[in-house]
């Protein structure tokens, strides 16, 4: 909810002019990687396009630089869960560290589709995309009509 708050943002023009792309380049870098809890949501997932095709939905998921180990895709009850855990550790022999940090990222999307059937489902990964293909149930009209007294 706060990377949707212009928090970092100057109030008087006047005094700012010529600084803005600046302050902005440094508001957006430091508001990034600040300290955990900070973190804003348009940074810590990743992009998903859903196509809902006649019989199936297409799915499409940016995730590059992950390993398709790394990737666990669910459907629970008509809901989609995409899950992703990548973790990297460079491993230097002979080196002394005095500071050294791992890379670890876990991002989730969660996309209710209640009409998909799990049979047949399909996933593919490539170039950083994840494909999926999700055909949908046969026959699911829900809706029931009332009549009127």
């Amino acid at each position: 909810m706060a990377g949707l708050i212009p928090f970092n943002k100057k109030r008087n023009d006047l005094m700012n002019l010529g600084f803005n792309d600046f302050s902005n380049m440094l508001d957006d870098f430091f508001s990034a990687s600040g300290l955990p809890f900070e973190k804003s949501l348009r940074h810590d997932t990743f992009k998903v396009d859903i196509k809902d095709e006649a019989d199936k939905y297409v799915i499409e998921a940016e995730v590059p630089g992950v390993k398709k180990e790394d990737i666990q895709v669910t459907i629970d009850d008509g809901r989609l869960n995409l899950s992703v855990k990548h973790e990297s550790v460079s491993e230097e022999e002979g080196s002394k560290y005095i500071h050294r940090e791992r890379r670890m990222s876990q991002m989730s999307r969660s996309i209710l589709l209640k009409d998909v059937s799990e049979e047949g489902a399909q996933a593919k990964l490539e170039d950083g995309v994840l494909t999926l293909i999700l055909p949908k149930k046969e026959n699911l009209d829900t809706s029931k009509r009332i009549m009127i007294e």
